[in-house]
């Protein structure tokens, strides 16, 4: 098939074309937010194919995925010359994000549209979107293995978050210093825009290597669908110390590490983690287990070919 979407979210774009498709990605010249084109601190096949807004209005697409209400309301029927997904080409809306807003306002911008199936990456956000009448899946994350990397030589915890000054209480930014505190683990940010932490933005191709040199994984995100980041450090063999939001209670085993609300709780796991290394070599080789099993690329792969043929038909 050939799938147009829009280079939105690098991980999980990441994943999505190591199908055995050929995947055609917008491209603009200022290669921003509505046309980025491949990505250049990832490795990626060469069947994800830069295609200009002049190539697509006439080119050959089997399916568009859709991932922003912009490219719903008018943006992929522009590119598309006219063509409007889930009429005149069948059409997926990847929602990778929990709502926002009152309970009874999370009205999903597909609801209700026929034609069009919406995909959500967790079962907490099929929940939690209401989507009307519009035909929806779950499609869970996977994640290209990195391998089993973890050494823990430093005695620290790490947190992997974009943004997480203007993000805040959202990514939990507000409870890492506590609980580095409270437990006596340092704690090191890594991620786009987290230097007013003294965080550093590592680049994609050494981010494995320092995340799998520390301890502990730390996750203290409120409100999410279920951190790529977090899933990555499982796959890498770190234990996990998370709070029990969204997805995360589902997704993490016990044996995995620690998973609470009680943010007692996390610092106690912290602390005894860093000091406990053999525990955390245990959890951590639990965690990869039940992260290879759930989140493989291969089950992630096959669940995204039923849903492509399923809407192609």
């Amino acid at each position: 098939m050939r799938v147009l979407l829009w280079h939105v979210h690098g991980s999980y774009t990441t994943s999505l074309v190591q199908g055995p498709h050929e995947y055609l990605l917008p491209t603009l010249p200022a290669r921003g937010p509505w046309g980025r084109g491949r990505a250049e601190t990832w490795e990626w096949p060469d069947r994800a194919c830069e295609i200009s807004p002049e190539e697509a209005q006439d080119a050959d697409v089997d399916v568009v995925i859709l991932q922003r209400p912009e490219e719903l309301d008018h943006l992929a029927e522009a590119w598309l010359g006219g063509r409007r997904p889930g009429i005149d080409v069948p059409a997926v809306y990847l929602e990778h994000n929990a709502p926002q807003g009152r309970v009874n306002d999370m009205r999903h911008p597909a609801a209700d549209r026929h034609g069009i199936t919406l995909v959500h990456v967790t079962h907490f956000n099929a929940l939690f979107w209401d989507a009307g009448s519009a035909a929806t899946r779950v499609v869970e994350h996977g994640i290209v293995d990195p391998g089993h990397r973890y050494t823990g030589v430093l005695e620290r915890a790490v947190v992997v978050v974009n943004e997480p000054v203007r993000r805040a209480r959202v990514t939990g930014t507000d409870l890492i210093e506590s609980l580095a505190e409270t437990s006596g683990v340092p704690v090191d940010i890594f991620g786009m825009r987290s230097e007013p932490l003294g965080g550093r933005d590592v680049p994609q191709s050494q981010l494995h290597g320092e995340m799998a040199q520390r301890r502990v994984y730390l996750h203290p995100v409120r409100w999410t669908s279920l951190g790529l980041s977090l899933l990555e450090a499982m796959h890498l063999g770190m234990p996990v110390v998370a709070l029990a939001t969204t997805e995360v209670a589902d997704a993490v085993p016990p044996e995995a590490g620690v998973v609470s609300n009680d943010p007692a709780k996390l610092a106690d796991a912290l602390r005894r983690l860093v000091r406990d290394p053999e525990e955390a070599v245990v959890r951590g080789k639990a965690g990869r287990a039940a992260a290879m099993a759930r989140f493989g690329l291969d089950r992630f792969l096959r669940d995204w070919d039923d849903v492509l043929q399923e809407v192609s038909m």
